[in-house]
């Protein structure tokens, strides 16, 4: 016989559209429970800073129409008090719907509305479910809209996800002026169009390395400032229909406290709520970033290469085994690592740009794709930063051997004779030097072109890689 005393595992909920079955023992409620029916696709979710941005706007939204009057002040400390849990993460399993979702991100927008509504619901002695005592519609989601508060919760989630990335950014540079400065004095052949180029210094490439990142530093820190400006309060359409005309600036108020961020109210409400132009320039800055990261990865793939048939100017830390057949075989897995993560950031970059021009009027509906993108290259890239800089480049040691004998045979040392015999005769000592095999130093001693002193300066590290330092 069934157990008459077992507890139902359901509950019935209405919404606008009827009635529907809700797991007993969850937070969220029917409108969550439709979009977990209608979008079973990729099972994967949004962020969960974007729940915690989320949160955080309830809470300065019901301290705002608390102050107000417009919000009963019991159900509006039990809303403050249920958001604060799952600013917490003690209601993560709660979050269930589908990256990809209903348009605006309004899935996502009534759970968390629902979860907060049923915890306040439980706060007050009540039961989940019971919208008579606390409605997700009309007091958690009080003079908001899914129109306003997810862009805002966009741009609270970019901004926070953004630090680490600039922490880890900066962090990188510092590692790479480190072994800019540690090679400082390592003379190796330059290489233009993969040919022998005229001599640097290994620290001078990698001072190169250092710069750029520092410069995309900047750029991001400019485009992550930007953020600030949210439209919260706009509401709809971004007239602030059903909002007392205080709560906009008390609601943002109370954001840059729980943020501990310069939250500002955005000039025009409806460019704020229409516009998805500060999302597209955090990850256009992620997307060059990239490209120039990638570019430095492969640099040090190639410089790193051999150990006998590459180049093997600098040796890389190994970190595991190269290879499943071949015994002794080390890879510069760092290095792949990075370059898959770079490559993925930059398709990251393309959705958001396509979703980005798929507004229409005043709405793009295509926010939740943006945010999914956007906080997904955020959140891989700082870890890959991490790791690529404690596992690899603080590790980088220059193979000077190597480097001395590619700097003392390459045939660009002639480019040093230009302001001594002119340029034909330069060329001539080069294409000499490839027929013999002879240096080009051995050469100009050979034919007495300069004397023992001169080639002493011509040929020195300061030299042959500074202006004037002959």
């Amino acid at each position: 016989m069934p157990d008459v005393t077992s507890k139902p595992t359901t509950r019935m909920e209405r919404d606008s559209l009827g009635t529907l079955e809700v797991p007993t023992d969850a937070y969220y409620g029917v409108q969550t429970a439709r979009a977990v029916a209608n979008f079973p696709i990729s099972g994967e979710r949004l962020h969960v800073e974007m729940v915690r941005a989320a949160a955080r706007i309830k809470i300065a939204a019901a301290r705002a129409n608390m102050e107000v009057g417009a919000l009963d002040r019991k159900k509006g400390e039990a809303i403050v008090q249920a958001a604060e849990e799952v600013l917490a993460g003690k209601l993560d399993r709660d979050f269930v719907v589908d990256a990809y979702q209903a348009g605006a991100g309004t899935s996502f927008h009534m759970n968390v509305n629902e979860v907060i509504a049923n915890r306040a619901c439980e706060i007050l002695g009540g039961k989940r479910g019971d919208a008579t005592l606390v409605s997700p519609n009309d007091h958690v989601n009080m003079a908001q809209s899914t129109n306003d508060v997810i862009p805002t919760a966009m741009r609270l989630a970019v901004h926070a996800l953004s630090g680490p990335v600039l922490e880890e950014m900066s962090a990188l540079a510092h590692s790479l002026g480190g072994r800019a400065q540690a090679f400082a004095r390592v003379l190796k052949s330059g290489r233009t169009h993969l040919q022998d180029a005229v001599p640097v210094t290994l620290g001078q490439e990698f001072s190169g390395y250092q710069v750029c990142v520092e410069g995309w530093v900047e750029i991001l820190t400019t485009s992550r400032e930007g953020l600030l400006a949210v439209g919260l309060g706009g509401n709809a359409a971004g007239t602030g229909i059903n909002a007392h005309p205080e709560y906009r600036a008390r609601a943002v108020k109370h954001l840059v406290a729980l943020t501990g961020a310069p939250v500002r109210s955005a000039k025009n409400l409806f460019e704020a709520m229409q516009s998805m132009a500060p999302f597209v320039r955090v990850s256009s800055d992620l997307r060059g970033f990239a490209l120039d990261l990638t570019r430095i990865a492969n640099d040090l793939r190639l410089l790193a290469s051999g150990p006998t048939t590459g180049l093997y100017e600098i040796l890389l830390p190994a970190v595991q085994p190269g290879s499943s057949i071949m015994p002794g075989k080390v890879n510069p897995v760092m290095l792949e690592m990075t370059n898959m993560v770079c490559l993925q950031i930059i398709g990251y970059d393309t959705t958001v740009a396509y979703a980005s021009q798929a507004g229409q009027l005043e709405l793009n509906v295509m926010m939740p794709v943006i945010a999914h993108n956007l906080t997904r290259a955020l959140a891989i890239l700082a870890p890959t930063l991490r790791v690529l800089r404690e596992k690899c480049i603080d590790g980088i040691t220059a193979n000077e051997e190597v480097c001395r004998r590619y700097f003392e045979r390459s045939t660009a040392l002639a480019t040093a004779l230009n302001p001594y015999i002119g340029y034909l005769p330069a060329a001539e000592i080069a294409k000499e030097a490839v027929k013999t095999g002879k240096t080009v130093v051995e050469l100009v001693r050979e034919k007495k072109l300069l004397t023992e002193e001169q080639i002493a300066k011509v040929f020195s590290p300061e030299g042959m890689t500074h202006p004037g330092g002959a």
